[in-house]
């Protein structure tokens, strides 16, 4: 699969949430796009990844004003 434009191997079945957890993702603070669709956070755990899904994960970011 492909995750934020670098080709990752699937080596075993494994949830979205699973997979963002191993990887140290902080789940409150990132969206992310599967396969040109936004996946709401509570589907996270019912969605099984495949080996041709392209993942985008997008972290958000705290700022201020200049």
């Amino acid at each position: 699969m492909c995750v934020n434009g670098v080709q990752i191997p699937l080596e075993k079945p494994q949830t979205l949430l699973g997979f963002l957890k191993e990887q140290g993702y902080n789940i409150h603070r990132i969206a992310v796009e599967r396969n040109e669709k936004i996946e709401a956070k509570e589907s996270y755990a019912d969605i099984q990844l495949n080996d041709g899904d392209v993942i985008e994960v997008v972290s958000f970011m705290g700022g201020g004003t200049l």
